[in-house]
């Protein structure tokens, strides 16, 4: 389905639309079918909407290919809203159990060969995934991980090439519009675990101020592309904790650590968030980086504004090249 790209920024949007339209048209067509009377019953129904969401979708529609970890939590969603829809009325739910209940009673001849295949395959299937997940391995280990693998020279995002050892943030101005790293430093105010200002009334480094500008304003646009995007994995307090952070091995980045972005250049932060997971390099595993090609969600400037997000948010600031 490479013919209709996911549009950039509106990528979840989209995909819940592309799916609430194919499962709408697939109802529309099975209740014309019931009414003639050859419709799926509601068991095969919903069998039929999972798989199609599931070992469809989500698996080939989907590019980059998301990991297995992340369509888990989707095709568990997408369990519970089948479930919902298929009890939406009793006679419904009775329709919907009613092969269930036939084949745990086991009356006729097929139920009974079909109960007993599942009494006999589903402890084999269970019994070699154990022992398939509790084999070891006798291959050669592979490369240790570096946790912050060396950035190429250049990158090029939204068909425009970096130079990462010249390339600037140009959000980090001064009140007069130029670039000033030594500005935002300044206005990076000291935090604790509640993330509260040290100076509210103070509107250079108060983002939610009305009348903010400049640096400070770039900042508070950054924390909404954060929360819209980031939040899920990285945390409410960038602290690597989010709702979907331990469904990942490793989990993501702690921000809030001093090892992390407050040991590197703020291209270089650029880079990973562009690239995402599938950009690094051979020395990045084998725990790569699970995180999307967010320049394939977000523009450049997007990219920019929620990294200086994150440095303000934990009161960090980018090293230099100095």
């Amino acid at each position: 389905m490479t013919w209709l790209k996911l549009v950039e920024g509106y990528m979840p949007m989209q995909m819940i639309s592309e799916l609430a339209i194919c499962i709408l048209v697939f109802s529309i067509i099975n209740y014309s079918l019931k009414r003639a009377g050859m419709g799926l019953p509601k068991f095969w129904a919903g069998i039929f909407v999972w798989c199609f969401v599931n070992l469809f979708y989500l698996k080939y529609r989907i590019y980059p290919p998301i990991p297995f970890s992340v369509r888990a939590i989707y095709g568990t969603v997408a369990a519970c809203g089948i479930f919902m829809w298929v009890s939406g009325s009793q006679q419904e739910w009775e329709e919907f159990k009613r092969p269930i209940i036939n084949v745990l009673d086991a009356k006729t001849g097929l139920t009974k060969f079909v109960r007993t295949a599942l009494l006999i395959l589903l402890p084999i299937g269970l019994w070699g995934f154990a022992y398939n997940s509790f084999l070891p391995s006798f291959d050669e280990p592979i490369e240790l991980r570096t946790v912050h693998p060396a950035p190429p020279a250049t990158t090029k995002v939204h068909g425009k090439t970096y130079v990462l050892q010249t390339a600037a943030n140009p959000f980090r101005i001064n009140t007069e519009g130029k670039y000033d790293q030594a500005y935002s430093n300044a206005h990076i105010v000291s935090q604790d675990m509640g993330r509260l200002m040290k100076d509210v009334k103070n509107p250079e480094d108060n983002p939610w101020d009305p009348n903010a500008k400049g640096y400070i304003k770039h900042v508070r646009e950054g924390g909404e592309i954060f929360f819209q995007n980031c939040h899920f994995c990285h945390g409410d307090n960038l602290n690597g904790r989010g709702l979907w952070a331990f469904a990942f091995n490793p989990i993501p980045a702690n921000f809030t650590d001093a090892g992390t972005i407050a040991q590197l250049q703020e291209t270089f932060v650029f880079w990973r968030v562009a690239k995402g997971g599938i950009g690094l390099p051979g020395e990045g595993f084998p725990w790569a980086s699970v995180m999307p090609p967010w320049e394939q969600h977000l523009t450049v400037d997007e990219i920019w504004k929620v990294i200086m997000f994150e440095y303000w948010h934990t009161g960090y600031y980018p090293r230099t090249w100095e």
